[in-house]
């Protein structure tokens, strides 16, 4: 996995908007979190969320039991700043993901856009794997995005590994039934297109 000081820096130097990965709003994610028919005080885990809006608006929707997990201290100060007073209902986790110690069968939904695209070594996707059959409950769900075979080959300055859906299903194996992929073209705040595959499993 890249560096904590490597995206310290990003999360330090950028505004939060100024990033390739920007969303003002994670439309894809939070369509697909409110199709796994969760209830409002399911457990949900934002893996790599740092400064995503996604938890702003999960919260908006009435879930309480949220967590967001990101390798950047940096990254998860900014969204708490912009969450005011409604960040102390949020569990906020630094670490690395491939070993970071989180609670066993504790998630009902797991979800990550543009983390696992950063593993490109197989010891990694493999600890990733390891982590999400560890902590996913039994039919509990999990969304993965990342750049598709057709998305950039680099995300900032760094090498990303790209997936077709089924490269990316894969990755994850039997443990997990593929319920729908789905592609998104993610438009920059720099006016480029950024094509993502969508995986949207649950765990047998």
């Amino acid at each position: 996995m890249q560096s904590k000081e490597h995206w310290d820096k990003v999360y330090s130097t950028k505004p939060t908007d100024g990033v390739s990965w920007y969303q003002e709003h994670a439309e894809s994610s939070l369509r697909l979190i409110q199709q796994a028919g969760v209830s409002s005080s399911a457990e949900i885990i934002d893996v790599g969320g740092g400064a995503s809006t996604l938890v702003d608006d999960l919260i908006a929707h009435g879930f309480t039991h949220l967590s967001v997990l990101d390798l950047s201290a940096a990254a998860l100060a900014a969204t708490k700043q912009r969450l005011g007073s409604r960040a102390n209902e949020v569990r906020w986790i630094v670490g690395d993901i491939t070993d970071v110690p989180l609670p066993p069968l504790s998630y009902d939904v797991w979800h990550d856009r543009a983390v696992f695209h950063f593993l490109t070594a197989e010891a990694e996707r493999a600890a990733y794997v390891e982590a999400v059959l560890r902590c996913v409950k039994p039919g509990g769900f999990v969304i993965v995005a990342t750049f598709s075979e057709d998305g950039p080959t680099q995300c900032s300055g760094l090498p990303v590994k790209r997936y077709t859906a089924d490269e990316l299903h894969d990755e994850f194996g039997a443990p997990f039934e593929l319920l729908r992929h789905e592609k998104e073209e993610h438009h920059t705040p720099f006016g480029t297109t950024q094509n993502f595959v969508y995986c949207f499993c649950r765990k047998s």
